[in-house]
């Protein structure tokens, strides 16, 4: 498989945007694959707290752009109605999201992607966040994508434990061997 013209593909002028530009060159983020046929294992990696429920998001925009400018300011713009978010729940609380985007068929692949992975600060290191990205992970899969591509990440050790590998690297200057 092409991964560069894939990213290519999904992240159209990626390299040429300002805030890529604006990055330190020291900063390098990794693409992972699974492919979700294959190599998904539907099995939980880590306990994790049994009061924390899973589920898509259907509530007030509001709520969940609150839980993600708690982790990551950057991201409540990309948190819009309408869109396909999975949360964690304490009670009624968001304690960790992400977004779960179509990104279509590329080369005969369904491509979609978990991405904005994160868990709010006081709920950390509890195997929360990894179990969120299994499950969100196991939603493409069962809505039938072939590939589940998180993008631009500067954990990649993180997504390797649920079997995602790494494909790409790269910093504001483009990829990286």
């Amino acid at each position: 498989m092409d991964y560069i013209k894939l990213f290519n593909t999904i992240h159209k002028d990626f390299f040429n945007r300002e805030y890529i530009k604006k990055l330190r060159v020291e900063e390098i983020n990794t693409e992972l694959v699974l492919d979700l046929h294959n190599d998904f294992k539907d099995t939980q990696y880590s306990p994790y707290p049994s009061n924390i429920k899973f589920s898509e998001f259907k509530g007030n925009i509001n709520l969940i752009k609150e839980a993600v400018g708690k982790v990551e300011k950057d991201w409540v713009q990309y948190f819009n109605k309408d869109e396909l978010m999975f949360c964690g729940f304490d009670s009624d609380k968001i304690v960790s999201f992400c977004k779960i985007t179509d990104q279509g068929i590329i080369d005969g692949l369904h491509v979609g992607d978990p991405g904005c992975v994160g868990t709010i600060p006081e709920y950390r290191k509890q195997g929360i966040g990894l179990e969120l990205v299994r499950l969100a992970t196991k939603l493409l899969k069962d809505d039938g994508f072939d590939i589940s591509w998180i993008h631009g990440t500067p954990v990649p050790n993180w997504y390797t434990k649920l079997g995602y590998k790494p494909v790409l690297r790269w910093n504001k200057n483009g990829f990286i061997k």
